[in-house]
């Protein structure tokens, strides 16, 4: 054969080649990915949401699994049930992943661990007491009867007994984390069978579970998630902020300020910036009650309190009021979020001692300053002029004209007549006519000592006076 149909024959045989094994010798499968929410804090309707639309998510980037990062200790039922729904009908494999080392997944928790396709926890973590919290109509934790009680208990042991044989987990530990809200460490969940693996790292969480295969709601499904890319989700800015809402604390204190907005709105109308900063903290509070099945007779109790500091500005009723908007408001932080059964939900003692504090105290000294409103000398109207110095500008006998406060008034004299000059005590009223009499000497006897003016001016009364204004709007005179 010639060399030139060796090297064509050769050029042919590999154009052959090319086209018949190319394609399959040089594709390569497209990279696994693996999505990545987080549960870090109590279950809340918010968190729900959270997870729902990051599965929404994952399902339309078609990744492999969705883990889930759970530290949590527990929360509402009704959001329990939701993310339990979400996570039976996802088509993409779920792994509920207890982490970082030190995390838990208490109450909640543990239902949403047994309901994943796949649990893991990482050590020094621990899962457990998951017994319900009984709420009464208000939203407190109440002691129902024995048969009310064994009701919830009997369905929450038979939920959380079908996610287990579902997964194929500890059935009998799941009803004792129920009934006797027993807690156990990862290690001992491992034992037990409660959860299927423990992975110190995400990394080595998803190398563990490559290969397994996990029935979904539409089927089986084999996981390739060694060296997978992590796509993570996170809470929206919307989600966060809600979320943080639901915090107990942060709950109360919107509630707190919400309603002293309304009140200094309602003691000084026409503030109007008071009233729409109130109104709107105010909601916000509620909304955040709302998620949290708050204690509604509390809430009462604080409203009760800021309508009786209210009418303690407007009554003389010399403080009684406030003491009694001091203990109901009092009364009622403590009712407000108090489950003893379930922490998730209590407000901070040292928080409720805070601002009940600086609540009574700014109401102690508003009405102080109301109170010593009402005992200032009048500095405007025809009762001002009571007790004021005058000039003689035309003899009293007994009738005459004096020069006060910048005014000439007709007076008369009640004893006996005084000359051009001299200086006269306005002591009544009568129309619009004055009543005088001689001024007295200082010292002398029946002499009223009087305040001068200047010294009024200094310490701290025109300092108050003028916060007592501005906060209040209580006027300084009397009618």
């Amino acid at each position: 054969m010639r060399p030139w149909h060796f090297r064509l024959g050769l050029f042919f045989f590999s154009l052959l080649c090319l086209l018949t094994y190319g394609p399959s010798a040089y594709a390569q499968d497209p990279p696994s990915r693996v999505a990545l929410l987080h549960i870090d804090g109590a279950i809340t309707p918010m968190m729900a949401n959270y997870l729902h639309r990051g599965l929404q998510q994952a399902q339309r980037e078609q990744v492999n699994a969705i883990v889930v990062q759970m530290n949590t200790p527990g929360g509402l039922s009704s959001a329990m049930d939701d993310i339990v729904t979400d996570f039976l009908q996802s088509p993409i494999p779920v792994i509920v992943y207890v982490a970082p080392p030190g995390a838990r997944a208490a109450s909640a928790g543990v239902f949403i661990t047994y309901a994943a396709h796949i649990a893991a926890m990482a050590p020094t973590t621990n899962i457990g007491s998951a017994s319900p919290v009984f709420l009464g109509p208000s939203g407190e934790a109440t002691s129902p009867d024995q048969t009310m009680r064994q009701k919830v208990v009997n369905d929450a042991v038979a939920k959380i007994r079908n996610l287990a044989t579902l997964r194929g987990r500890n059935a009998d530990w799941a009803e004792q984390a129920v009934r006797e809200a027993v807690n156990i460490t990862a290690d001992q969940a491992l034992q037990l069978h409660v959860i299927d693996l423990i992975a110190p790292t995400l990394p080595d969480l998803l190398a563990q579970v490559d290969g397994r295969v996990v029935k979904v709601a539409t089927g089986e499904v084999v996981l390739h998630t060694r060296d997978a890319q992590v796509i993570p989700i996170s809470m929206s800015l919307s989600e966060r902020f809600f979320q943080l809402l639901t915090d107990p604390n942060i709950a109360y204190i919107l509630l707190s300020l919400g309603m002293l907005g309304l009140f200094f709105e309602l003691a000084n109308p026409g503030g109007v910036l008071p009233g729409i900063i109130g109104g709107i903290l105010l909601l916000l509070g509620l909304f955040a009650l709302g998620n949290l099945d708050a204690n509604w007779t509390g809430v009462l109790l604080m409203a009760f309190a800021f309508l009786l500091f209210l009418a303690d500005v407007y009554f003389p009723t010399h403080g009684a009021l406030t003491v009694g908007g001091i203990i109901a408001f009092a009364l009622g932080s403590f009712l407000l979020l108090s489950s003893p059964a379930s922490p998730v939900f209590q407000v901070s003692r040292l928080v409720i001692a805070t601002v009940v504090g600086l609540i009574s105290g700014l109401f102690v000294l508003v009405v102080l300053l109301v109170a010593h409103a009402h005992t200032r000398q009048p500095a405007t109207g025809r009762e001002a002029l009571i007790d004021q110095i005058a000039t003689v500008r035309e003899k009293l006998d007994p009738e005459g004209m004096v020069f006060v406060m910048g005014e000439l008034w007709r007076a008369r004299s009640i004893n006996g007549p005084v000359d051009v000059g001299e200086r006269v005590r306005v002591v009544a009223v009568e129309g619009l006519t004055l009543l005088v009499t001689p001024e007295l000497e200082v010292g002398s006897p029946g002499h009223l000592p009087t305040l001068a003016p200047a010294s009024l001016e200094r310490g701290w009364r025109p300092l108050a006076r003028r916060l007592m204004q501005s906060v209040i709007g209580v006027r300084s005179s009397r009618v």
